[in-house]
């Protein structure tokens, strides 16, 4: 009984180089297969990379910008549009909250701001002049691109910070901030030196197009006091639904309702959100294209086991068992799809590396693409090789060597 055992079974590297060799027997036939299922990998890998490659720069950006940031600011669906304005004491009264770690405000000044070579009745359309505190730059994560933020000195004196696009707008640039004459815009009648340049404030992108100066010069040189009109609030992250909730009341306790707060990251993470949809619509392609390599996978296969019944009956007629028959053409159908995948996984980490390249983002390809590329290539080949083996197996040996 164990003699007999021993003489039947197959060991695993016999199965592997009689496989191969079926496969190289007909090798047009094969790289057209093999190319089907390759299609169908790299497309479900370069939608996994792509889309991977393109968020990454958006998940960088929450993780290294938080997403406890909250902006409050007056709500205009009351007093036909008009906005509600906060109370001075609204900054005080959010600092008392325990769980916030910084507050900062910006108030709207009824000033328009144009380079200083122009007159003042050439205003630039979209530029705003804001008053803000010198904590704004680190309470909305910005950074500068050029010079320096407002502090408790330079914002008693006429001197601004521009943000990246009222810089364009205004047409001053950083490298004009580090020459021997500090540029200068027109505000309120006077020349205000600018000293700093903001990079692009991903969090906050209505403070771009803003011109920033200090509430002590804005009252002094501009001869305005104004109110809060935005206030930007960093919580502890594990309780910064809880802080939006209060918010309201505690910036405005006579009128809460007028008072609305948004989250700012949540922009970031719907961006993300709509780039996941967008990748199961093509991963949905991809399945499409696997699918279609499958067949041309069993389709080769089916014309294998015809082509090669004399094959098939001499085996059988050698001594070799149905169950030998069935291994040997899955082992060629599993041999052509992961080839199939080998190649599909390379030319979609290609794509995904020249995206990247090309969109200057980071190169991400997510193990789970490979995982996935790799499985996908296993189920074809052994789903469209179950019909060809049972079917070879099936073959008597008389009437496989007579048809062969």
């Amino acid at each position: 009984m164990s003699a007999s055992k021993r003489v039947n079974r197959v060991r695993t590297r016999d199965l592997l180089l009689v496989g191969a060799h079926g496969l190289r027997s007909r090798r047009v036939r094969t790289m057209l297969s093999a190319l089907g299922v390759a299609i169908g990998v790299a497309t479900v890998v370069a939608v996994l990379g792509i889309s991977r490659s393109s968020q990454q720069d958006l998940i960088d950006q929450l993780d290294a910008l938080g997403t406890n940031l909250l902006v409050a600011k007056p709500s205009t669906s009351m007093g036909m549009g008009l906005d509600t304005a906060f109370p001075r004491t609204a900054v005080q009264q959010v600092k008392n909250i325990g769980p916030v770690d910084s507050v900062a405000q910006v108030s709207d000044l009824m000033d328009t701001v144009v380079p200083s070579e122009l007159s003042d009745q050439m205003a630039t359309k979209g530029v705003s002049v804001k008053a803000a505190d010198p904590d704004l730059l680190d309470t909305v994560g910005g950074r500068l691109s050029a010079g320096r933020f407002l502090d408790d000195a330079l914002g008693s004196y006429p001197t601004v910070v521009l943000g990246a696009d009222a810089a364009k707008v205004l047409g001053i640039t950083p490298e004009m901030l580090e020459g021997p004459k500090q540029p200068a815009v027109f505000i309120g009648g006077q020349n205000w030196t600018v000293i700093g340049i903001l990079e692009p404030v991903t969090l906050a992108s209505d403070l771009d197009m803003s011109v920033f100066v200090g509430y002590p010069a804005a009252k002094s040189y501009l001869d305005q006091d104004p109110t809060p009109s935005k206030l930007y609030v960093r919580a502890k992250p594990e309780v910064v639904d809880r802080v939006a909730n209060v918010l309201p009341a505690q910036i405005n306790p006579e009128m809460p309702q007028n008072v609305e707060t948004s989250r700012p990251s949540d922009a970031l993470a719907a961006r993300v959100a709509a780039g996941n949809s967008y990748t199961s619509l093509f991963l949905g392609l991809g399945i499409v294209a696997l699918l279609v390599g499958g067949v041309g996978t069993a389709n080769v296969m089916v014309m294998s086991v015809l082509e090669r019944r004399g094959e098939i009956g001499l085996r059988r007629a050698l001594g070799a068992t149905r169950g030998h028959v069935r291994l040997q053409f899955l082992v060629e159908s599993l041999l052509l799809s992961l080839a199939g995948g080998v190649i599909g996984i390379g030319v979609g980490a290609l794509v995904t590396g020249g995206f990247a390249v090309k969109q200057g983002t980071a190169f991400s390809l997510p193990p789970t693409a490979v995982g996935y590329g790799f499985a996908a290539a296993i189920v074809i080949g052994v789903l469209a090789g179950v019909y060809p083996a049972m079917r070879a197996s099936r073959l008597s040996p008389t009437e496989a060597l007579r048809a062969g």
